[in-house]
């Protein structure tokens, strides 16, 4: 599974985002994601993904979290 399609999911499934408007540019505060919502992301994809994801600093947007986990 894609990163972006695993977090599309994750979005639509937890928080009611439509998977459309989801994008690599997607920043958090236009999806109305809080740091909540932040870390129930993380441990989703952790679990999807079977990854660790760290603790990053200064993810921003959508692309930002892609380019984190594909750097793991």
């Amino acid at each position: 599974m894609e990163t972006i399609e695993a977090i599309r999911e994750i979005l639509a499934e937890n928080l009611d985002i439509d998977p459309a408007s989801v994008t690599e540019e997607s920043t958090f505060d236009s999806l109305a994601i809080d740091s909540l919502d932040m870390v129930q992301l993380i441990c989703d994809l952790e679990d999807k993904l079977d990854i660790d994801f760290g603790e990053p600093e200064g993810l921003q947007n959508v692309g930002d979290v892609i380019k984190h986990i594909e750097s793991l």
